[in-house]
């Protein structure tokens, strides 16, 4: 049965594979983004491969771009029966430059080192707002067209540092630590009205976000790069395409009893220790 798929942070590299193989399965997806030409560019991509998508602009962390977005799909679409809560990510004022705090750290003034000590505020705030209020927001906005209908659910982007923070980004590790919190609360409150929430967990996947962290120019890896692999069992990078089984999975009916729970996808990072 087709259904009406809103997805936010669609223009990004994980998200548009997910709505590209929706898409495939005959759902009608609305592919919304900040950058509305890049929202335009999957759409079409969508479009040209037989299936049916319209790109909108959105601002997740304004309630009323939300609620334009809403009216845009509603009206060309129709009632939206799916959400998927793409949209998120991490910010350099939000990291420490080191993963463990030595004492010569509090006597270094290297432009653009950065300790615990350093870390600023409104960084911190963006990737908490961003991650956490950015999946809240849309939920408020879209989760209102799903009340009462069945075969209605919502899946948020969680990561596996929720589950176990890395070091370098407390930020980021403790804002998908609230949206893996928030799934659970979500999925219990909205369980009268027939609204399932789940969410994925993805582990390491190159991004346009985390490329320069993880690999040099010439695509070998970086130190930290290396030392993710050595954790990861099945000894590689996840590419986009192994978020999309979980997710057809997670959207369709085949988990029509599964709700509140969090996802790993990370080829066993989380359940190895090391040893």
């Amino acid at each position: 049965m087709s259904k009406i798929i809103a997805l936010t942070g669609a223009g990004g590299i994980l998200c548009s594979t997910l709505a590209k193989a929706l898409a495939k399965q005959g759902h009608k997806i609305a592919v919304l983004d900040l950058r509305i030409e890049a929202a335009k560019h999957i759409a079409n991509e969508i479009e040209n491969d037989g299936g049916i998508a319209i790109a909108v602009e959105a601002n997740v962390l304004e309630k009323e771009s939300l609620q334009i977005a809403k009216k845009e799909i509603n009206e060309k679409l129709g009632p939206c029966d799916i959400l998927i809560n793409g949209a998120g990510g991490n910010h350099p004022l939000g990291t420490t430059s080191n993963s463990f705090l030595k004492e010569e750290d509090m006597l270094n003034d290297t432009d653009g080192f950065k300790t615990f000590f350093d870390l600023d505020p409104e960084g911190i705030k963006f990737v908490f707002d961003l991650n956490f209020i950015g999946t809240l927001l849309p939920t408020q906005v879209f989760a209102t067209d799903m009340v009462g209908r069945s075969g209605c659910s919502i899946l948020n982007i969680s990561s596996m540092n929720a589950f176990t923070p890395l070091t370098k980004i407390p930020a980021y590790s403790g804002a998908k630590a609230a949206v893996s919190n928030f799934t659970q609360w979500l999925a219990v409150h909205f369980s009268k009205v027939g609204i399932r929430v789940n969410a994925i967990a993805p582990g390491f996947f190159l991004t346009d976000q985390n490329r320069s962290l993880l690999t040099e120019n010439d695509g070998s890896l970086t130190q930290r790069g290396q030392q993710i692999i050595d954790q990861t069992p099945m000894g590689r990078y996840g590419e986009p395409e192994d978020l999309v089984g979980t997710t057809l999975w997670l959207c369709g009916d085949g988990s029509k009893f599964v709700t509140g729970v969090v996802v790993p996808i990370d080829g066993g990072f989380a359940a190895y220790s090391g040893v």
